[in-house]
């Protein structure tokens, strides 16, 4: 073959590639507080909007073999799905809320994620449960199995995140968010909110009732530690580190990060949040996306411009997915 057909063909190629590679709209910044943070985000890079037009999103959670992201759009009871090759579609609906008896409040699902099994939880504010979609991921369907609703006879607030262990022990936070009236609601059956544990056998065990407001839940590569994010309240903008015992509970409780001063500056408050496979933690708060080291160390901020409630990473860590306000975005990480 000839030179120039060689280098015709290669620019063609090229050509072809950059038409079809999407390009999307980027927005807010990067707030660098460490040069660490270089080998994380690289300079220049910015958040992307995916899509938007949503009520309130929440809990991004990607699907490796579909190859997209799906997420919760809270107030709409609805669950969204995005990928490169789809775009934007409805995945699921109902979410969240079951009953036909109509009422307020954000009724949809909020913390989603996957059991050992590859089935679809979900953390349903309406229901006030934990639960397992009956359906396939590819084929999802608004049809659904209590895994836990309540702790000693008394209905859960309103699930919020979750988290499972490798030894299959679910671990949830369960504020008050999802109540019509939240914290004033008198259907609450509990006065507190809590950390609970649910064990593969269905067991459901308080580990925590110190927190006003607990979100954001995670566990450390190696599991010996679990982080909670506190929304607000008397306890405040923080996020707590906790032992793992044997047994699978709580002790030697810590002050992980201490938000607050950054609260009255910054919009959006202490909320979802996802531990990469090398301990780094990513957690909204404050002006979007916090980046903190397993030390604690405070590396910065992913501002994206909105109230940031979560995020998640793709299964190669190529992105992290976030979801603000009316918007979905994800930034591309080294």
């Amino acid at each position: 073959m000839k030179l120039n057909t060689i280098i015709t063909t290669g620019l063609l190629a090229l050509l072809l590639s950059s038409c079809t590679a999407q390009e999307y709209p980027t927005t807010g910044s990067i707030e660098r507080l460490s040069p660490e943070l270089d080998r994380i985000i690289a300079p220049g890079t910015l958040p992307e909007i995916l899509a938007e037009g949503f009520e309130w999103s929440e809990g991004p959670l990607w699907l490796p073999e579909q190859e997209k992201v799906i997420f919760s759009d809270i107030p709409n009871n609805s669950i969204f799905e995005w990928s490169e090759k789809d775009g934007l579609k409805l995945y699921l609906k109902p979410s969240g809320y079951t009953d036909t008896i109509t009422r307020g409040g954000e009724t949809g699902s909020n913390g989603l994620l996957l059991d050992e099994e590859g089935k679809l939880v979900l953390c349903q504010h309406g229901d006030r449960r934990i639960a397992r979609m009956n359906a396939p991921l590819d084929a999802p369907e608004a049809s659904f199995a209590t895994i836990a609703g309540a702790w000693k006879g008394k209905r859960f607030n309103s699930p919020n995140d979750a988290v499972f262990s490798n030894t299959g022990n679910l671990y949830i936070t369960d504020p008050a968010y999802g109540m019509e009236l939240r914290y004033e609601d008198p259907r609450r059956d509990m006065d507190f909110t809590g950390v609970f544990r649910i064990t593969p056998a269905g067991e459901v065990s308080l580990l925590s009732d110190q927190l006003t407001a607990p979100n954001g839940i995670g566990l450390s590569p190696d599991e010996s530690r679990l982080y909670v994010a506190n929304s607000g309240g008397s306890s405040g903008s923080i996020w707590m580190e906790y032992e793992l015992a044997e047994d699978g509970s709580l002790q030697n409780e810590k002050l992980f990060y201490d938000a607050r001063p950054a609260s009255d500056s910054l919009r959006g408050a202490l909320d979802g949040l996802v531990v990469r496979n090398d301990g780094l933690i990513f957690a909204t708060g404050p002006g979007g996306v916090w980046i903190l080291t397993p030390e604690g160390e405070h590396l910065g901020i992913i501002k994206t411009g909105q109230a940031t409630s979560n995020c998640t990473l793709d299964a190669k860590n190529r992105y992290l997915y976030m979801t603000a306000d009316m918007y979905l975005m994800r930034i591309r990480l080294r």
